[in-house]
């Protein structure tokens, strides 16, 4: 059934694509749908502006997705983003072991764990949907204190909630953590936004980076704690070089946030991180249709770089506290 506002342009619904749970959030006036699988990650899979996808999404439907899952729409990354540099990682000055044999552990190329515990859990529940004369959201909670296998890799008793949000041509994606554990919970969590653009080829796009440095990484593609002035044009056309590079010293406007964004010829997407995102994965391989403007809270394998004394902004929610933050995401000229 239809939840709209009276005589509002919003609405959100609630329906079955084939066996899975769809949330659809519409902005009639401006031809605008986002739709989530909370089943599947809460993943956002759909951001269509005049029918056409600002999100990547390879697969004929969310069956094939779920049969063979990949990464693609907006990916939510916890309690880690990106990778660690082995199975164990330290907090609060306690060392702690990753149990492979539990099989919620995904790895890189190098073995590495990587993007945390979350990717394509049913363990989300939609908890409220809505819309009114101005917007229209969908929230969804994880309790990961309730389930065993995700507590013995990480044992911090926490809640997630997440709300998508559709207004003012944009799609908010909003984060809470709430910390239900007796110890400091650290916030290492990020989301892999996969985009494209539809009016021109990939090799044509240009991207804007709205950062001061880049982390200098080794092999396997961890920060190795040095830091260089950002080294690309501004804009950074990606036919003279690919992106998989992490930037900090983001550079904000006067309410706090950042702007990335990739153009094509008309068809522009601007990713807006607020003031505790403060750290920014670019990945645009080569050959590839899609961009990823990746919001984190902190660096890839914060956890440990943090104990060895290399990172000192590693957030962190007290006992009993919450955290929260937003992205935004906005097209244009589809």
């Amino acid at each position: 059934m239809w939840n709209m506002g009276q005589n509002s342009a919003f609405s959100a619904r609630v329906e079955q694509e084939g066996t899975v749970e769809v949330v659809r959030l519409a902005d009639a006036a401006r031809q605008m749908e986002v739709r989530i699988a909370p089943s599947i990650g809460n993943l956002a899979y759909a951001f269509t502006v005049n029918g056409k996808n600002a999100l990547w999404f390879p697969f004929s439907g969310l069956e094939e997705l779920r049969a063979k899952p990949a990464l693609c729409g907006i990916p939510f990354l916890a309690p880690w983003a990106n990778r660690l540099d082995g199975d164990s990682y330290w907090v609060n000055g306690k060392r702690y072991q990753l149990n492979s044999a539990l099989g919620n552990l995904r790895r890189d190329g190098h073995q590495k764990p990587i993007h945390g515990l979350l990717l394509f859990s049913s363990a989300w529940a939609l908890t409220a949907t809505g819309a009114d004369a101005h917007s229209a959201y969908a929230t969804s909670r994880l309790e990961f204190w309730r389930h065993p296998e995700l507590m013995a890799q990480f044992p911090f008793a926490h809640n997630l909630t997440v709300t998508y949000r559709l207004e003012n041509g944009s799609l908010a994606v909003e984060t809470r953590i709430d910390n239900h554990s007796r110890e400091a919970l650290p916030v290492a969590i990020g989301y892999h936004p996969y985009f494209q653009l539809h009016d021109a080829p990939r090799d044509q796009w240009t991207v804007h980076l709205a950062a001061r440095e880049r982390l200098l990484l080794d092999e396997f593609l961890i920060p190795t704690g040095a830091r260089e002035p950002l080294p690309f044009a501004d804009p950074h056309p990606l036919r003279t070089r690919p992106l998989d590079d992490v930037f900090g010293g983001l550079m904000r406007d006067e309410t706090g946030v950042a702007r990335f964004w990739v153009t094509g010829q008309r068809e522009k997407i601007e990713v807006a991180y607020g003031p505790q995102y403060g750290v920014a994965v670019v990945y645009a391989p080569e050959g590839q249709g899609f961009l990823c403007f990746e919001p984190m809270a902190a660096i890839t394998n914060a956890f440990n770089l943090a104990q060895a004394g290399v990172y000192r902004e590693l957030p962190s929610v007290a006992p009993e506290g919450q955290w929260s933050e937003s992205f935004w995401v906005t097209p244009s000229g589809f």
